[in-house]
């Protein structure tokens, strides 16, 4: 199971067991509260009954005076009421008075008239100057069915303090109240369901996020192994986000170390060739030689520390240039200004090797983006290499055009052409091919233009031409 799913799972069971619990124990404590809400209104409602009724009770004229008349009155006339969408229609309430001995003297059901009650709890209690209030089945046949009874002393006031009477005992059927319990039950559970969906909602979202950033740190962790160009996860204020930034910097130094390596096994193998034409020449002045001959080998070491001193500026530029994993800047540049740009800066070179230039300048508009200044580095390279190896009075021309997704920028020669052999080679570093004039180059220029557009997410490669001659092409995501 993939681990977005197990946290997912983990989340949710989590959430979810603690919600239906919760759930659980509120719909089991609803039927209970409401039984003691309807108890505590009982007993006030028994109080303000007995007092009504202590004058007919002391009078004898409890069954049939202004107290029996008025419940009555009340019970023929039932509510009509709508509370929280329940509706209450009828008189609910059963009412009975006995006297100190526990007699029933009025019942509004007429159903008790003259038994005797002193036993029932509600009665024996009050007489007494306690509670009373009992729970008992609304029949034999019907043990679920409980009514629930609630009494009140019914006292009466005289110069040597109040003196109980009777008991005025309010009776209402648990059943009465099932429509408000199961409506609450329900609500509960719409609440709960809606918190399950809720919780399975802020889950998924935690696991999404969670699963995100992992996913990106395995990306980019694949990329690196692959060698691709890629940028380090983005910042996060998290355990994920300091795991990236660790992997980054682990990258950064095996990549260091390892570079550094290759780095000078190739230089010191590159620099023994002019050092050792230096030290030769350096020899051979010591001893006595003709002016002409001095001059030749003082000029050669000039010319081999010119060559020293272009490869450590070119091996520095593309030491720079190899080390970012990813462009730092990135800013929109426009394609015709830039061809523009590096051919002025070529004007000289182009005159002193007695080269023609033609530039085919693409419609205004189309961009690339990237770092303009390592863009203008590489066409620089790549149409030094062109005019090097062009002969005096070549051509070089520098084009670019759309082609599908990307732009293609093309630098084309018409000098000796580069082997099949070495069309790949020529991208590795110090490997170089004579020149127009003999000399050999650093090797490091193409490899130069390689990293630039592998940063750029493009790609260069070089083509015979038909005639004579070879065609540098540089593919650039366009913009």
């Amino acid at each position: 199971m993939r681990l977005g799913l197990r946290l997912f799972f983990g989340v949710f069971l989590i959430i979810g067991l603690a919600a239906f619990f919760v759930m659980r124990v509120f719909v089991a404590e609803v039927k209970p509260g409401v039984r003691q809400a309807m108890e505590a209104t009982l007993v006030d409602t028994a109080h303000v009954l007995a007092a009504l009724a202590s004058d007919d009770l002391a009078n004898g004229t409890i069954a049939d005076g202004a107290f029996a008349q008025a419940v009555a009155q009340a019970r023929r006339t039932p509510p009509q009421a709508t509370i929280s969408a329940l509706r209450k229609h009828q008189f609910d309430y059963r009412i009975y008075v006995t006297d100190a001995r526990g007699i029933v003297r009025y019942d509004s059901s007429g159903e008790a008239l003259g038994r005797d009650y002193s036993r029932w709890n509600d009665v024996y209690r009050t007489l007494r100057g306690q509670y009373g209030a009992r729970s008992s089945a609304s029949s034999p046949q019907a043990s679920a069915d409980t009514v629930m009874y609630v009494a009140a002393p019914v006292l009466q006031h005289g110069p040597r303090g109040d003196r109980i009477i009777g008991v005025l005992t309010v009776a209402k059927a648990n059943r009465t109240m099932a429509p408000v319990i199961r409506a609450s039950q329900m609500e509960i559970l719409r609440k709960g369901g809606l918190l399950l969906v809720l919780s399975a909602l802020i889950g998924l979202a935690t696991t999404a996020w969670l699963a995100a950033g992992i996913a990106r740190l395995t990306r980019y962790a694949r990329a690196v192994a692959a060698g691709e160009v890629v940028s380090p996860p983005a910042p996060r204020g998290d355990e994920i986000g300091t795991l990236g930034q660790a992997l980054e910097t682990m990258r950064r130094k095996l990549e260091g170390k390892d570079y550094v390596e290759r780095y000078v096994q190739a230089l010191t193998h590159e620099m023994k060739s002019p050092l050792a034409a230096i030290r030769g020449a350096a020899e051979l002045l010591q001893e006595p030689l003709p002016d002409a001959e001095r001059q030749r080998f003082a000029a050669n070491i000039v010319e081999q520390g010119e060559r020293l001193t272009t490869m450590i500026d070119k091996l520095l530029a593309l030491a720079a240039v190899e080390q970012r994993g990813w462009l730092q800047q990135r800013e929109r540049v426009a394609v015709d200004a830039w061809l523009q740009a590096v051919a002025r800066d070529l004007q000289p070179v182009l005159a002193a090797g007695g080269v023609t230039f033609e530039l085919a300048v693409p419609a205004p508009g189309m961009a690339v983006e990237g770092d303009g200044f390592l863009l203008q580095q590489a066409l620089r390279n790549l149409l030094d290499n062109a005019i090097a190896f062009s002969p005096p009075g070549g051509l070089v021309t520098l084009a670019a055009r759309r082609d599908g997704d990307d732009l293609r920028v093309e630098v084309a020669d018409r000098g000796a052409g580069v082997p099949d052999y070495a069309r790949e080679s020529v991208f590795e570093r110090f490997y170089s091919l004579p020149r127009a004039d003999g000399r050999r180059s650093s090797g490091l220029g193409l490899p130069f233009v390689r990293e630039v557009a592998r940063l750029h997410g493009g790609a260069i490669a070089l083509q015979p031409r038909e005639g004579g001659g070879s065609l540098a092409v540089l593919r650039l995501p366009a913009a």
